[in-house]
């Protein structure tokens, strides 16, 4: 049980790291801080930290013995992963205008605490 115990604070952490980079990532872009986004650190780090998020949430599925087809709650976060990326995509890269860009940001906000208020309550549907 110790080793999961370590997995999964290890997964929440790096959770809350990317989500408060990525909010981050997001001001500047709201701000016009190009030569910020730019910087080397903000380009690698956000995809070093998703890998380890992601390999550490597949290890804790297989060391938990959750089924995912047959798990609500897991198909729905992976489900809003999937839909965070596509709204973080267009805040950052993709928006063609600033306005889309910020409609894209919050939406990939509220997604991310969708994610985790369903990852906290293991319900597809916390509310």
């Amino acid at each position: 049980m110790y080793p999961y115990l370590i997995i999964k604070h290890a997964h929440m952490g790096l959770a809350y790291l990317t989500i408060l980079l990525f909010a981050v990532r997001g001001g500047l872009m709201l701000a016009d801080q190009q030569r910020m986004l730019a910087l080397k650190p903000l380009r690698i780090l956000p995809h070093v930290i998703d890998t380890l998020l992601l390999a550490l949430g597949v290890t804790l599925v297989v060391m938990g013995g959750w089924p995912v087809l047959q798990s609500p709650w897991l198909l729905a976060k992976i489900g809003g992963l999937l839909l965070y990326v596509l709204l973080g995509t267009i805040a950052l890269k993709r928006g063609r205008t600033k306005q889309i860009r910020s409609l894209a940001l919050l939406a990939a906000l509220l997604v991310v605490g969708y994610i985790v208020l369903v990852a906290k309550t293991k319900l597809a549907l916390p509310f």
